[in-house]
């Protein structure tokens, strides 16, 4: 019989199960990550215990699910979801089992699971594996196959369709052939699944180290139109000039090409040109031009991030990064120019734009663009902000109460005269004094607005 090694934490809680008379198994990813050699603390356990029994063995037990048969224990340091073995009724929502049911064995339990390299059990404290559905097997040939019927198993929960194609990227594997054919016939089920389940997913996506893999398979089985109808829409988008590829493929291999590590800039990466299809033009000479894309860009990103119920600082973070990712830095820029770019983008989010830019370059040839593509505009913002710091209106040398004190009214008008100063000291740094822009002021003063 198969096994797999034990940690000693798990052989201290198995114990205490079987010293009354219970069973406990490991369950879940981790025991699939065992038979992959990898190590997994992750640990999800399945018992004969009630969750009141369960209550009753450990001093430290949180009720996380208990209706569903779920509880969490908490030992030495660990969190240890346990649930009863059960099988489970109708998904009449496509989301949830009405109800379960208190299984008697640990292969009852395991029937009810999604795909076979997760129906596996490794008892405790033995590492004895439990196979009935061949896991095992599919795990070493790296394929990812439903427990039993997939229209099934598709039918019970929308948000499998996704986990499948998101095990591909993760995991490297392929998704077995009647598996995958099953999903275009689960759509209905799927857009069943809440916002925030969707987005969840997404995330554990955009983190594997290839995202494309799953978006490429949620875009040949149908989940792409339905999750994110706008970046579908970029198929066959093609470009003109320096481009290799539609605006799909080059969206997708920009968000392989940011670090798995930013989250925020693989989905500004994978939105940055979502709103082309919508700008295309043909110029006379017979070329495709995206003029203002960025803005439509912007505000369809707003529209799915806002639609799976991001954070708001995420959405707006990965906004402006859409909002700014067009620029074009010549050496013929002046200082004054270089500090407006700084001012627009702002000083704590221009690694992130600078990754952003490099990814955009990967994506549109498919090679990695000269290390140093950055290298010159970031030396001269570097040189700038060591000399002089005035990015925001609040660093200039004088404020409202300066102002008010030469009659300015405030509202409207001193907001202008601000402006107008902020303007004046990113030109010329070194009107940033208090005497300077009062007198700049006062000219200021004596030209109506409005001329």
């Amino acid at each position: 019989m198969s096994k797999v090694r034990i940690h000693p934490i798990l052989r201290e809680i198995a114990h205490i199960f079987s010293n009354h008379g219970k069973a406990v198994y490991l369950v879940g990813g981790a025991v699939r990550d065992l038979i992959r050699g990898e190590k997994s603390q992750d640990w999800d356990l399945a018992t004969s215990a009630t969750p009141q029994e369960v209550m009753e063995l450990f001093r430290r037990v949180i009720p996380t699910g208990i209706k569903h048969g779920t509880v969490t224990i908490l030992y030495k340091g660990h969190s240890l979801e346990t649930t009863t073995f059960r099988t489970e009724s109708e998904y009449s929502d496509g989301r949830r089992p009405d109800s379960i049911q208190f299984a008697p064995t640990i292969e009852e339990d395991l029937s009810r699971r999604d795909f076979t390299m997760n129906a596996l059990a490794a008892e405790l404290p033995s590492g004895h594996l439990v196979d009935p559905f061949g896991g095992q097997g599919d795990i070493q040939s790296r394929i990812i196959r439903c427990v039993g019927k997939p229209e099934q198993r598709f039918a019970e929960d929308g948000l499998r369709p996704l986990r499948a194609v998101r095990f591909a990227a993760q995991l490297g594997f392929t998704v077995e052939a009647d598996t995958l054919a099953a999903i275009s016939g689960a759509l209905a089920t799927t857009a069943k699944v809440s916002a925030e389940r969707i987005r969840d997913e997404l995330n554990k996506i955009l983190a594997c180290a290839q995202p494309s893999i799953a978006l490429r398979l949620m875009e040949q089985t149908g989940l792409l139109s339905l999750i994110l109808p706008e970046l579908a829409r970029c198929r066959g988008v093609e470009q003109k000039g320096f481009h290799r590829f539609d605006v799909l493929d080059h969206l997708l291999l920009s968000c392989d090409a940011v670090p798995p590590d930013r989250p925020v800039v693989r989905l500004a990466a994978l939105f940055h040109d979502l709103g082309k299809p919508a700008t295309r033009r043909m110029d006379p000479p017979g070329v495709w031009t995206f003029y203002q894309h960025e803005e439509e860009s912007e505000r369809l990103g707003r529209e799915i991030m806002l639609r799976l119920r991001y954070p708001t600082a995420t959405v707006e973070k990965v906004a402006h990064l859409i909002r700014v990712h067009m620029f074009h830095y010549e050496e013929s820029w002046t200082d004054a120019a270089v500090r407006r770019f700084i001012v627009r983008v702002g000083e704590e989010n221009l690694a992130d734009l600078y990754t952003l830019r490099r990814a955009d370059a990967f994506g549109t040839q498919g090679v990695a663009p000269p290390a140093d593509l950055n290298g010159p505009l970031a030396s001269r913002v570097e040189g700038l902000l060591v000399q002089q710091r005035t990015l925001s209106i609040k660093d200039l040398a004088i404020n409202g109460e300066d102002l008010a004190a030469l009659g300015i009214p405030r509202g409207p008008i001193m907001g202008k005269i601000l402006k107008e100063l902020f303007e004046t000291v990113l030109d010329d740094p070194a009107l940033n004094t208090k005497e300077d822009l009062l007198k700049i002021a006062k000219k200021i003063l004596e030209v109506p607005f409005g001329r």
